[in-house]
């Protein structure tokens, strides 16, 4: 689901993701010695073949394999039977979801320049690549709109973002009754029609400018990577902010005597019909547009004047009824025993669905997956026994809504909860960069993983490719990617090469979520890119094979780099005889976060008193042009000042017990009895879980987890200590005071628990 390859990729919150893993083992089993670990995991690199995997992807990309497609059954079939011939023991698993597919759509210009012209609602075929010829691909559409037929004047919304409607209220510019226009990026797709809905628009488009994707960026396809003219991106826009997974049974597994809502209550549909369009029709729709020219940030690369209209001389008609019937999605669960502690388990996934051919995104995560199964399977052949339990997952229904992984997880919640130790994701790869988020406890075990894989290009490790990559960014322009790779943290990490470099948080926009933050699991996601380009043909008909082996990973080199790099994680956290997570990293980094949203609310306070200040001295009116229409911003409520010392006391709190763990156990950990082991493995397998409150967030419950979550108006993106940071701002100010206590009362119950496993080490 989440468009990866095409980003900078940094070991940090777009580079190196570790997370924190309290990986105890339950047996007194002698680690095995050095050289033994070495050659196991060069029997497991040796075993991975890039040839193999290019053409497992071939044959997996070959048709499209969006959900209740014969192909995405076909591939799941396929699958489990080699995780069968592999030595695993594998079988589907079966949930029945909604999951609307188009019956009709319709887009048309019927006023205003250009009028009447008719959007082309499905993509060319490419000469010489034969899946683009398919009859079967879905046309134009995202999942989990609302069905409607409108016609109304339309208006241009930049990216469609919270602070591009303030932009539009200032120029005076209302899109109510309206149809929004957007361009895509600048934030997750789901949140543009969401928030067009918000502000009483009838509809909503989404078109790709070619200034973020297309040939403003690079040769288009299929002379280079970037989008061309008819591509368009699919995609859901389910508001999965609210909960993820299927829309009619949040919180429980969608078996076939599950209950379920009505379609009408179900929170997470939009209301208002939406389709995506490619930039060569977006070019004119948005040509018909008069009224304010355009900000500056809202111009894109079309040969335009870009304007955001707001009157009628723009006219479309817009329609689009879906098939609302049930489908049915095919999980693929496999598992190696554990041969010492079977209730143990270390959990791995990808998902094998596509919106099209699905080649970058996700298959090449899958293939990935795959060749770490096979791998495995010839090392248990030749005699290795995993300690703890492996299972290995390959999920249906990603692409709408998260909707395989968030059925299974639901449906085996209390499994879960009582066995897993972790979760390892991936998703779509690329050629570059190291890259992982994720729980911070194991941020120290993801840069010992990473500094071990070699990078294919350079012959350096992956961790040193990607230290050079940061500190270069950083003397170049103060750091790629802005926000946590500038951090003192990361900066540290760039100029001493003996520090960890820090990983970033996950919010959503791929399998994780549930494990993390429903279940309290912790979760790692692991994946690499930064140089092949994927983002030209995301989530569209060319995402296929030839583009896939042409510019995002030419020899599938990096996909099997990313099976090396998973592969060795699974092997050490399946077989680790003492907890991998360092659970300083993971205090060190909440104190980070509770600086921020200290500093967060000090700017909000100062930012009402200096807007108050402004609109007093009429300084908005006089600052404007007179010649163009100017409407000053409501008043600001005045932010009060909140108590933080019961979360700055429970931070403090963690940083001693985290610390005092770590100590002992680095000083203690290898006399532990059997019995030692065993006890602390109880303690520190369930740790995570205390992060969650019952209560869950403000507005979506579902979300329990008071360290990390997806933004409620970021979609993909993480929010940490995400009741406190949200609530200061969106100004909720009753909410940020209730969620200092309830976040504090989390982190306590986690220092609570280390203080146990302490105990433990210490043999008390």
């Amino acid at each position: 689901m989440k468009s990866r390859t095409g980003v900078v990729a940094l070991l940090s919150a777009c580079a190196v993701g570790a997370l924190t893993f309290g990986l105890p083992l339950s047996t007194a089993a002698a680690p095995a010695p050095a050289m033994d670990q070495k050659a196991l995991e060069a029997k497991l690199d040796a075993a991975i073949d890039p040839a193999e995997l290019g053409r497992w992807l071939k044959d997996l990309a070959s048709q499209p394999n969006h959900v209740g497609s014969a192909h995405d059954k076909a591939n799941a079939e396929w699958m489990a039977a080699q995780f069968k011939s592999w030595g695993w023991d594998a079988k589907l698993e079966t949930y029945d979801v909604l999951y609307p597919t188009p019956i009709s759509e319709s887009l048309e210009l019927v006023g205003g320049a250009g009028a009447p012209f008719k959007a082309t609602l499905t993509e060319k075929p490419i000469p010489g690549d034969e899946p683009t010829f398919t009859k079967d691909a879905l046309p134009a559409y995202v999942a989990f709109q609302g069905d409607g037929d409108v016609t109304a004047p339309l208006v241009y919304a930049n990216y469609g973002m919270p602070e591009d409607y303030l932009a539009l209220e200032k120029m005076g510019v209302s899109v109510k009754g309206k149809i929004v226009i957007a361009r895509y990026g600048g934030g997750w797709r789901g949140l543009k029609p969401l928030l067009a809905q918000m502000h009483g628009a009838v509809g909503a488009i989404i078109y790709s400018d070619p200034k973020d994707d297309g040939y403003a960026t690079d040769e288009v396809y299929p002379k280079g990577p970037a989008r061309p003219p008819q591509g368009f991106q699919r995609g859901s826009v389910a508001d999965m902010p609210i909960y993820p997974g299927d829309v009619l049974t949040p919180g429980v597994g969608a078996t076939k005597d599950a209950k379920r809502l009505d379609r009408k209550d179900a929170k997470t549909i939009l209301k208002i019909p939406c389709l995506p369009i490619g930039y060569g029709d977006a070019q004119v729709l948005l040509s018909a547009l008069e009224g304010p020219i355009a900000p500056a940030n809202f111009r894109g690369s079309l040969p335009i004047t870009y304007h955001v209209g707001g009157g009628d001389a723009a006219k479309v008609h817009l329609a689009v009824k879906s098939d609302w019937s049930m489908k049915t999605l095919y999980d693929v669960i496999a598992n190696l025993k554990g041969s010492e502690a079977p209730n143990d388990w270390i959990v791995r996934g990808n998902h094998h669905d596509g919106w099209v051919m699905g080649a970058s995104d996700p298959l090449s995560g899958m293939v990935a997956e795959l060749g770490e199964a096979k791998a495995l399977g010839q090392l248990v052949k030749s005699g290795w026994k995993p300690k703890r339990t492996i299972v290995y997952a390959s999920w249906d229904g990603e692409e709408p809504s998260l909707l395989g992984s968030t059925e299974w997880a639901e449906t085996h919640a209390e499994e879960l909860k009582a066995k897993g130790v972790v979760y390892i994701n991936s998703d779509g790869n690329g050629r570059g960069f190291f890259r992982a988020e994720g729980s911070h406890a194991f941020q120290h075990f993801v840069n010992e993983v990473s500094a071990d894989v070699k990078d294919p290009e350079t012959g350096v490790s992956v961790r040193d490719r990607a230290r050079a990559r940061l500190a270069v960014g950083m003397a170049e322009g103060g750091g790629r990617g802005g926000g946590e790779n500038n951090s003192p943290q990361m900066k540290a990490a760039a100029q001493d090469p003996a520090k960890d470099i820090p990983i970033g948080a996950l919010g959503s926009g791929s399998d994780y979520s549930t494990f993390l933050q429903h279940l309290g699991l912790p979760s790692i996601d692991f994946g690499y890119g930064g140089e092949g380009e994927s983002g030209g043909v995301y989530h569209s008909l060319y995402d296929d094979y030839q583009h896939h082996s042409r510019f995002v990973d030419p020899g599938f080199v990096y996909d099997a780099t990313l099976a090396r790099t998973v592969g060795r994680a699974v092997i050490r956290l399946a077989d680790a005889d003492l907890p991998v997570q360092r659970y300083g990293d993971f205090a060190d980094t909440v104190s980070t976060y509770l600086d921020e949203v200290k500093k967060l609310a000090d700017t909000k306070r100062d930012e009402a008193k200096t807007q108050a200040r402004l609109l007093s001295g009429n300084a908005f009116n006089l600052a404007a042009d007179p010649t163009k229409t100017h409407v000053n911003p409501e008043p600001l409520a005045q932010s009060p000042t909140f108590d933080f010392k019961p979360l700055e006391a429970a931070v403090a709190k963690l940083k001693t017990s985290a610390g005092a763990f770590d100590a002992a156990l680095a000083s203690k950990g290898a006399g532990l009895s059997k019995a030692q082991k065993v006890k602390l493995d109880n303690v520190v397998r369930q740790l995570d879980q205390t992060m969650l409150r019952p209560e869950g967030l403000p507005g979506r419950p579902w979300y329990m987890n008071m360290v990390y979550a997806p933004g409620r108006f970021t979609g993909y993106g993480a929010k940490t200590l995400p009741g406190v940071r949200e609530a200061l701002e969106e100004r909720r100010f009753d909410d940020a005071r209730k969620y200092i206590g309830i976040t504090a009362e989390a982190l306590n119950a986690y220092a609570a628990e280390l203080d146990k496993a302490t105990a433990v080490v210490n043999g008390n």
